[in-house]
């Protein structure tokens, strides 16, 4: 029987660092970047200041965060955003039920008839 075992890990090997991709790295560094600026050009006074200098590179140092089964937060909102978004609607048909004059079924009963 061919049956293989495949590590858990497999995809860590294509990862930097084993936990981020390279659109991961850029995000964080320019979310990091964003709030040095910010840091920098903003006056640090008051306590909001502060909070919405460092928002930006928080913002991105959360949505590079691992998570179980996914690869990380960013990834879970672009699925939902995606699922949400592109709801397809299957209808059913079943395989026993008539759906026009030139079914085999109606062609015989048709042809009975006369």
């Amino acid at each position: 029987m061919n049956n293989f075992l495949i590590p858990a890990n497999t995809k860590q090997g294509q990862l930097i660092l084993g936990l981020f991709r390279p659109f991961d790295l850029i995000l964080l560094a320019s979310g990091i970047g964003i709030s040095l600026v910010l840091l920098l050009v903003v006056p640090l006074t008051q306590l909001m200041a502060v909070i919405l200098a460092l928002a930006p590179g928080l913002i991105c140092a959360f949505l590079v965060l691992p998570v179980p089964y996914y690869h990380n937060m960013l990834q879970i909102i672009m699925d939902l955003i995606e699922f949400l978004s592109n709801r397809q609607q299957y209808k059913w048909r079943g395989w026993c039920v008539d759906y026009g004059n030139n079914s085999k079924k109606t062609v015989i009963r048709q042809q009975k008839k006369q």
